[in-house]
């Protein structure tokens, strides 16, 4: 079973998220929080493995939330999803700095919904890596570009084979197009990954995007591949 915190100021939604969780196989809902510090409280005590956290709430917000719970994990982290009205909202950016494996609009359906509850669990974002670039170069852009290194400062603990699959990550291919790409396993791709994110002290794919981009190591507007 997967355990699962609700985490929105309207109770509607929330209720109705929760009732549509509690009735789905392999799914337990711990608990409803209705704020960011309610979230934070019973993050620390119910321990869920997912967290649906709502980004725009008043008092502790999504993202304040989503980085008081990941630095208080210890050991296995939540995965955390923000849900969001809008697909470009400078929140969720903020969001996937944090650490947050992805986000959601809140007009889902109920399949993807669930859909994506299993993929977060497998290790997957939660969007498309084209929603993924675009989310990330609309504020990225407009920063000041890093110096024009070979390897950026941040990343001069990676290996040349972790550098590069840290590379395509960024430019949104997944682990099968970046084994193609390199001629090596998919199973390879991922170990390359897992120390690379290891290494840099990330704890999800989405923020592991966000510091290619942010290091100089992808450019906005970059072509994929």
């Amino acid at each position: 079973m997967t355990k699962v915190l609700v985490v929105d100021d309207q109770v509607l939604i929330r209720a109705g998220l929760a009732a549509l969780l509690r009735a789905a196989p392999g799914i337990d809902v711990v608990g409803e929080a209705s704020d960011g510090a309610e979230a934070v409280d019973m993050a620390a005590k119910l321990r869920p493995e997912l967290i649906l956290m709502d980004i725009r709430m008043p008092g502790v917000s999504g993202v304040v939330a989503t980085e008081r719970i990941l630095a208080a994990a210890d050991g296995n982290p939540p995965r955390i999803v923000v849900l969001t009205t809008f697909d470009l909202d400078e929140y969720v950016y903020a969001a996937l700095r944090a650490g947050a494996s992805g986000f959601l609009l809140k007009e889902i359906g109920p399949q993807r919904l669930l859909a994506a509850i299993d993929a977060v669990m497998a290790g997957d974002m939660l969007f498309a890596p084209s929603v993924t670039r675009r989310l990330i170069e609309t504020y990225v852009a407009a920063a000041p570009t890093p110096p024009a290194d070979d390897v950026p400062p941040a990343l001069d603990a990676l290996t040349g084979r972790e550098l590069e699959v840290l590379r395509l990550v960024g430019k949104g291919l997944a682990n099968t197009e970046i084994a193609g790409t390199l001629v090596v396993t998919e199973s390879t791709v991922k170990t390359h990954f897992n120390r690379a994110l290891a290494k840099l002290h990330l704890s999800s794919r989405a923020q592991a995007v966000v510091l290619a981009y942010e290091t100089g190591l992808v450019t906005p507007g970059g072509r994929r591949s």
